[in-house]
């Protein structure tokens, strides 16, 4: 199995990028997150010091709490990244705001070094273009909440090269996950199935065909689903799924239109679990 590399930095410390650090710091790397401000870096570093006390709890960490934190730190200064032999990158899904994020990043790697993005409907192709060193670039799309999540999407662009690939694979297991290997196309495998069904889900619920709770219930009951596609909406962000829909349309064509109920609740600020309100009411 392959190791999974002993220095690692992840770019952004929300939610995911909190979850992707805290998947590699259990499995025993020095893991460095980078945030826009300090404000921001206490953040992540609450979100992953409350992951890895869960960790703790249900027993699975190797070694002490204290001394799994003692390979965590934060930073506000890409120069952090210098030392790591592979970089995550996890800031919100805009292509512009990637390729900026990811040719800081670059600068700071040595030759050897590796970087991915956790995008989970950019084109990896596009992004490695950007890039000095594109052979040295992957996408790596965790799932959310990443603790959880037993699979990643290991996405392969046009010019990743094939050790990187395999080597990629190979961090996937060594973090006790499963790698799905796919080449570079718009959504990869999982956002485009995934969004193609919670689409259809939102379709229904503005035609009134069911309510969103009978439309969930339907698939969890009925295909197995651990939870329904208009809750997952909810825990991924409203608005990150229009975003990926707004790509996936103007990429795949009219299948992947948003609804206008989509749309609203956006404009509406119902974005889901972070602001208690989307298909569904987190208020509690």
């Amino acid at each position: 199995m392959t190791a999974i590399p002993q220095h690692v930095g992840v770019l952004g410390g929300g939610r995911m990028g909190a979850g992707i650090a805290h998947a590699f710091l259990i499995k025993g790397a020095t893991v460095v997150v980078v945030e826009r401000d300090d404000d921001a870096a206490a953040g992540a570093r609450a979100r992953v010091t409350d992951a890895v006390a869960k960790s703790a709890a249900r027993g699975v960490l190797e070694g002490t709490q204290e001394e799994v934190l003692a390979r965590f730190s934060t930073s506000t200064d890409y120069a952090a990244f210098g030392g790591c032999g592979l970089v995550v990158e996890a800031v919100p899904e805009d292509f512009e705001l990637k390729v900026s994020a990811l040719k800081a990043v670059e600068e700071q790697l040595s030759a050897h070094a590796f970087l991915a993005s956790n995008t989970s409907s950019l084109s990896v192709t596009d992004l490695a273009a950007q890039l000095q060193r594109p052979a040295n670039f992957v996408g790596l799309h965790f799932f959310n909440p990443v603790p959880a999540s037993t699979l990643i999407e290991v996405v392969v662009a046009q010019e990743t090269s094939p050790e990187l690939a395999a080597q990629a694979k190979g961090w996937t297991e060594a973090l006790g996950k499963t790698a799905v290997v796919v080449n570079d196309a718009p959504g990869f495998a999982s956002s485009r199935l995934g969004v193609a069904i919670a689409l259809e889900a939102m379709r229904m619920v503005e035609e009134g065909v069911a309510s969103a709770e009978d439309i969930d219930a339907a698939m969890v009951l009925g295909y197995k689903h651990p939870t329904g596609p208009l809750k997952t909406t909810d825990i991924v962000g409203l608005d990150v799924r229009l975003g990926i829909a707004e790509y996936l349309h103007s990429t795949l064509g009219e299948r992947f239109a948003p609804p206008q109920i989509l749309r609203d609740k956006v404009a509406r600020g119902e974005l889901g679990r972070k602001t208690g309100k989307g298909f569904f009411d987190w208020a509690d």
